[in-house]
């Protein structure tokens, strides 16, 4: 149960728009943070919710994740129909007709010379990690000692410096190092006019889902998990309150749809 009173109202509100899109993170917001990426599950409550919403009519839902496309389809285990952003918005899938990243000649150097400066970094870092991306690379200090971590950053960001115009981001333990210049905002975007969504639900924990939060306007719905500094509306304090805000939707959704006579019923 929702126990914040704006955020019920908000939630109501939302729940009778036209065409609904429901785009959320997923590490730290349908799944708890842990150590090693590979391992990241949804909690199986907030994944039916998921399953639930997408299933209902004029609604769409979409995860935007700084994931590459492939590790979030793996992990997230998403509804056919839920479209993906991944990789902090540098990847796309909004369907199968869509056009995979491809990056020009120039671009793929630059990768390749961002990518052995990470790996350099991490092999003089003990418990640092490289995640790979299409368009970037990743340097993951959740495991490392807090000395090492900020080591490691410094030194990945001196490196990096030299190489000439890459898109770094802080994230919660990362660093995130793309060729390809995109944010989650210009993603939900994307979403927002491929869907013609008439309002959003945008929910996130970290300084990147801040991109998209921004772009929420009257009528949408921005949802902060965790502490620290938010534009959303709204916040809560982990992954497990998230899934009582998406098990509310979806009962005020169903409930709409039901009024309106638009919910799919089987017969037995």
């Amino acid at each position: 149960m929702v126990t914040d009173a704006g955020l019920g109202a908000a939630l109501r509100a939302l729940s009778s728009t036209p065409h609904l899109l429901v785009a959320l993170d997923f590490d730290g917001t349908l799944a708890p943070l842990v150590e090693r990426a590979e391992d990241a599950r949804a909690l199986p409550a907030s994944a039916a919710a998921l399953r639930a919403l997408a299933a209902l009519p004029d609604t769409t839902t979409a995860l935007i994740s700084g994931r590459a496309l492939d590790s979030l389809r793996i992990v997230a285990e998403p509804p056919a129909e839920t479209m993906l952003i991944g990789s902090h918005g540098a990847e796309t899938w909004t369907g199968p007709d869509g056009a995979p990243l491809a990056l020009t000649p120039e671009q793929q150097e630059l990768l390749r010379r961002a990518v052995d400066v990470v790996e350099r970094t991490a092999a003089g870092h003990q418990g640092t990690l490289v995640e790979y991306k299409p368009a970037g690379v990743v340097l993951h200090t959740r495991t490392a000692a807090d000395d090492v971590a900020d080591a490691a950053v410094g030194a990945a960001r001196t490196g990096l410096a030299e190489l000439g115009e890459l898109s770094i981001t802080d994230g919660k333990r990362v660093l995130e190092i793309s060729v390809v210049r995109a944010d989650k905002g210009q993603g939900l975007a994307l979403l927002r006019e491929a869907t013609g969504a008439t309002a959003v639900l945008f929910a996130g924990d970290d300084v990147t889902d801040e991109d998209a939060q921004r772009t929420l306007g009257p009528g949408d719905v921005g949802v902060r998990i965790g502490p620290g500094p938010t534009a959303a509306s709204f916040t809560v304090d982990s992954p497990e309150d998230f899934t009582a805000v998406l098990e509310e939707l979806v009962a005020l959704r169903t409930a709409d749809a039901s009024s309106r006579g638009t919910c799919h019923t089987t017969e037995a």
